[in-house]
Order: structure tokens, then C-alpha cells, then sequence
């Protein structure tokens, strides 16, 4: 996968263990990168994130009305959503995602149907790109 990889996360990780997580996924994953923006409110929270998204990117948002996937169908969508584009990933703020992000988003996705922290999801999200990327390349890390 030669296209660029970002998320874009409204507010700081919390905890010092789930920072680390992230730290150890993002030294597996050159070239990805995550982006923290000031939690200014839902209100411009839209304004906020675009000002990450080029007009050739994909944004693909999380929320709890999203798709769920299995790893190896999000494998394959990655696959498919970053033919031609590079895919910027939006977590919300603890109150979930804006309406307006919510509506500008070309994909909507879902971790599970169960909850998570915002900094949880982060985590999740960044495992789950990477295992992905594992599947698409035939490693062994999703075995």
C-alpha cells in the first residue's frame, strides 16, 4: 500500500498504556500518520477535520452507525477505498461524531456494536489498519 494513511482525533490519549499501543502500531506502520485536534466542540468540529482532507482524499469517519467489518472485509475495503486516493480516518470527540462530519464523510464505519473510549477506538483503529495491511500482503500477524 504506497497511499498515505491518517487520522485525524479530536482531543489527547489519556492514558499512558494506550499511547503506547498506538506509538508501537504507528513504529509498524511508516508513513502513517495521526493527527490530534483541539476538542472545540461538535460545532466546528467539521471545519476543523477538513482542513486535513485534500480534495483527492477519502474520509472515512467513525461512528456507531457505521459498517461493521470483519478484519479481512476491511482489509479489502482498505484495499478499495485508497485505489486512487489516500484515506483520512476522522475519530470524533467524546460526545461521538459531529452531524456535519457525519454527512461529509465518504465512508461511515464501525468498530463493533459494542462502546469504546474514544482513545480505545484509536487504539482498535490503528490495530485494525495494521492487521489489514498484514492481510493484504500475506503476513502472518492476522493468523
Amino acid at each position: 500500500m504506497q497511499r498515505k494513511i491518517q487520522i485525524v482525533a479530536v482531543g489527547k490519549v489519556k492514558y499512558a498504556w494506550i499511547n503506547a499501543g498506538i506509538q508501537e502500531y504507528l513504529k509498524r506502520l511508516p508513513g502513517m500518520e495521526v493527527v490530534e485536534i483541539k476538542d472545540s466542540g461538535r460545532k466546528t468540529e467539521w471545519s476543523e477535520v477538513q482542513s486535513y482532507v485534500k480534495s483527492r482524499d477519502r474520509l472515512i469517519v467513525l461512528t456507531e452507525r457505521g459498517s461493521c467489518l470483519s478484519s479481512e472485509q476491511f482489509a479489502e475495503s482498505l484495499a478499495q477505498w485508497g485505489q486512487d486516493c489516500n484515506l483520512v480516518f476522522a475519530i470524533g470527540s467524546a460526545d461521538g461524531i459531529a452531524p456535519s462530519l457525519e454527512q461529509a464523510a465518504d465512508r461511515r464505519l464501525a468498530l463493533s456494536p459494542m462502546t469504546f473510549t474514544h482513545d480505545m477506538a484509536r487504539l482498535l483503529l490503528i490495530e485494525q489498519i495494521y492487521r489489514a495491511i498484514n492481510i493484504l500482503n500475506h503476513g502472518n500477524y492476522h493468523k
